[in-house]
């Protein structure tokens, strides 16, 4: 915030003393760097996070072959990366060059936990076992996996909250909360829109 208060009254002063032959351009040193490292940042924010869900779309798709299923797995993900953002505005954790690729970490990461679910689910559909069994049968099969994964991840980064390094311990509270947040996910929401897009096999 300081630094963009800093870099408009560079601007604003440089326009009103510029005139047809002099351009005042924004310095360099620690600030112009950071405002415009900032500037770069927030750029790529949005096309990254594009590429990132384009790629996991592509992928589902080709791994289930029914866009139902990808939009089954991609929601619950969507909304952790909207939750996620909000918890960092929230703690005041700023968008950083160090900041901007734990979103996609945890897309990257919170994938995993809907396609071990819906690929036992799908398979079962597919054989004519209706949902609300193979619903039941993937969390046999693979639902202690994705809990145990997803509470191993999450205790393991919790313990950065007690580093003496503040971009520690808010990448751990982030971190731990999109780990458990997209497993609730996978186990909870993918198979209430499972039951939505597969209503006929209720």
């Amino acid at each position: 915030e300081t630094i963009e208060r800093v870099v408009a009254a560079a601007k604003q002063h440089g326009a009103e003393l510029g005139d047809a032959d002099t351009r005042f351009m924004l310095a360099t040193g620690p600030a112009g760097v950071m405002a415009a490292t900032n500037e770069a940042v927030s750029a790529a924010q949005q096309p990254m996070m594009w590429y990132v869900y384009a790629a996991v779309i592509l992928l589902c798709l080709l791994s289930f072959r029914s866009v139902r299923a990808t939009a089954a797995v991609i929601i619950p993900l969507y909304v952790v990366s909207v939750l996620a953002t909000a918890l960092m505005t929230k703690l005041q954790i700023g968008l950083t060059v160090s900041t901007l690729p734990v979103i996609a970490l945890g897309v990257g990461i919170g994938v995993d936990y809907g396609i071990y679910i819906l690929s036992t689910m799908s398979q079962q559909l597919r054989d004519g076992m209706p949902l609300r069994q193979a619903y039941f049968e993937a969390l046999k099969e693979r639902g202690s996996a994705v809990l145990f994964t997803g509470i191993t991840l999450a205790i393991g980064v919790s313990t950065w909250v007690f580093s003496a390094l503040k971009f520690q311990v808010d990448m751990g509270i982030l971190l731990t909360f999109m780990f458990i947040v997209n497993m609730l996910g996978a186990i909870v929401v993918l198979p209430a829109l499972a039951a939505f897009f597969w209503r006929k096999n209720n």
